[in-house]
């Protein structure tokens, strides 16, 4: 017995050692890596201070410090960065929504500056300026040979400031002084909600930012109360880039009861170690719900979507996300500049992390990759429906994205579509309501009309492959053999432009309707007209119009 008990005091006595002795190693990495710290640090003060005295001209001490800072970066991945003082006004934009200026988007080339949005109730807007109008200065400078940036930069400002803004009528002619007083805007994380396909609510949401869960909730609860026989919802995330965590949160918690997970994240850091469960009971548990995504749908977005997809409490439609499961926090600097820092990973209700590349490990060239598909584990919902983690929140129902003809992209690139829409405008005291406007045959004539004489050359993705292919066939000196029959091939395949507008001619319609949509009703116009000829959306009325195939798809 008591030989036992010795062998059971050696064995305490091992443990004891081997863990002390991996703790002593433990504090020895700890100890050995703040030492390389600190030697590095010293070595690079010492190297700028050698540098800085000796060198022969002068180094400007800002512009080096941030090479520095841009190089440290190099090696993080693209959400964490350095934003000193003057940037802080684009940090509170991507948190609240809101910046001092305008409000109008523009776009600029070499010859000029257009107008292409007013946003509503703005201070363009009560200043009675129009998508279209030129600029021709802003505060005294002319605008031609200016960036978009430099642009940008003059029309916002401190709400209360004032710009001074001349502009040219783009029918007329007409010049106009005008004097903007800046004001705070607030762009909306919700930019439209309404009713579509007779009965099925429909809310789009463009980000993430402070109280965008009320104003979701608000909108939602206002469909339901105008459309109190509304048998499902479809919630657009598409090209939402995100946001803040707890707002998705809120968003998630609008359809999912109080008390369920819907996000937990992980960090080197333990504080930083969390759930966030939903607080309070939902507004309505069991609408039949449709959450839309695409590729430019990110972060929070993928929160949303990838809880309501764990706890199968509704159908993804549309194609794969982003896949960023990263999270970010600020953190202060010196001189009011900021540290964005990726502090922690976020996983859905089902545990999957859906982080699609991994920034820790990189190519011998300094690459990184998105995870292959044959790497991506599988977790489970909350039904025992598969999903997968490493690579964003694949749909339960897939829709091909649609892809814009060479014509079309072409005849948008060159402004083309957006100068008709202004003529058309001029020419045309009202239309009907957006979603009921279309395009008649005789106006899409006077388009073509409008496009004779302009220069709108393109090459189809046929022609390019085809060129492609030659480029190959000489390198590897097979083009010789085959010159006769590829010319013969290219010249079948030479497209003439009049029928490349024809067999495009719904494409093109559709596009000229939502921008003339747009002069009349402004955003929302433009969004309502568009819903008619959407693939997802008209995709997701069907789903929940047929409720057996809802219920298949969650099973």
């Amino acid at each position: 017995m008591r030989a036992f008990f010795r062998r059971k005091r050696r064995i305490v006595l091992v443990l004891v050692l081997l863990v002390a002795g991996g703790m002593s190693i433990m504090a020895y990495n700890e100890k050995d890596k703040y030492f390389e710290i600190a030697k590095n640090l010293d070595i690079f003060a010492a190297f700028y201070r050698e540098l800085n005295t000796y060198y022969v001209d002068e180094l400007p001490p800002e512009k080096l410090m941030y090479k520095g800072i841009d190089a440290m970066l190099e090696e993080t991945d693209p959400y964490t960065d350095f934003i000193p003082e003057e940037n802080l006004d684009e940090l509170k934009f991507m948190a609240t929504g809101r910046y001092g200026g305008v409000g109008v988007s523009v776009n600029t080339d070499s010859e000029r500056t257009v107008i292409t949005d007013v946003y509503e109730g703005s201070p363009m807007d009560k200043a009675g300026v129009k998508p279209g109008d030129i600029i021709l200065s802003l505060d005294g400078k002319a605008t031609k040979g200016m960036e978009q940036e430099e642009i940008s930069r003059v029309l916002k400002g401190t709400p209360g400031s004032t710009l001074e803004m001349v502009t040219k009528h783009p029918v007329t002619g007409a010049e106009s002084n005008k004097k903007i007083v800046r004001e705070e805007i607030n762009v909306r994380a919700v930019s439209f909600s309404g009713i579509t396909g007779s009965d099925i609510g429909y809310i789009r949401m463009t980000q993430f930012t402070e109280n965008s869960g009320e104003l979701v909730q608000s909108a939602f609860e206002e469909l339901k109360k105008q459309y109190p026989t509304m048998k499902g919802l479809i919630l657009d995330l598409r090209g939402n880039p995100g946001g803040l965590l707890d707002e998705a949160v809120a968003v998630a918690n609008i359809f999912v009861d109080k008390n369920k997970l819907i996000v937990s994240t992980k960090g080197k850091v333990k504080s930083w170690d969390r759930e966030y469960k939903t607080e309070g009971p939902a507004v309505d548990a069991h609408i039949p719900l449709v959450v839309l995504t695409n590729r430019s749908s990110a972060s929070a977005s993928e929160i949303v979507a990838g809880a309501i997809q764990d706890l199968d409490r509704g159908v993804i439609i549309g194609q794969r996300s982003f896949g960023k499961g990263l999270v970010q926090t600020t953190r202060p600097l010196p001189y009011n500049a900021k540290l964005k820092v990726t502090t922690a990973k976020y996983y859905t209700p089902s545990g999957r992390c859906i982080q699609a590349i991994d920034y820790s490990h990189r190519n011998s060239d300094g690459e990184v990759e998105s995870m292959p598909d044959s790497l991506r584990r599988s977790f489970s919902t909350v039904a025992g429906r598969k999903v997968k983690d490493g690579g964003g929140i694949e749909p339960d129902d897939a829709v091909d994205p649609t892809l814009l003809s060479q014509v079309a992209i072409t005849l948008l690139r060159k402004q083309y579509i957006f100068d008709y829409a202004t003529q058309y405008y001029y020419s045309h005291p009202k239309i009907s309501a957006a979603n009921k406007f279309v395009l008649s045959e005789e106006d899409f004539g006077d388009f073509l009309k409008y496009l004779d004489g302009r220069n709108y050359n393109y090459k189809t993705r046929s022609e390019e492959a085809l060129e492609g292919f030659q480029a190959t066939a000489r390198k590897e000196k097979y083009y010789d053999a085959v010159a006769k029959e590829f010319e013969a091939l290219q010249a079948k395949m030479k497209h003439d432009k009049k029928q490349d507008l024809l067999k495009n001619k719904q494409e093109i319609k559709r596009l000229l309707e939502e921008e003339i949509a747009n002069r009349y009703y402004m955003q929302r116009g433009r969004i309502e007209k568009s819903l008619s000829n959407d693939n997802e959306v008209n995709e997701a009325i069907a789903v929940l119009h047929a409720p057996e195939r809802y219920q298949q798809l969650l099973k």
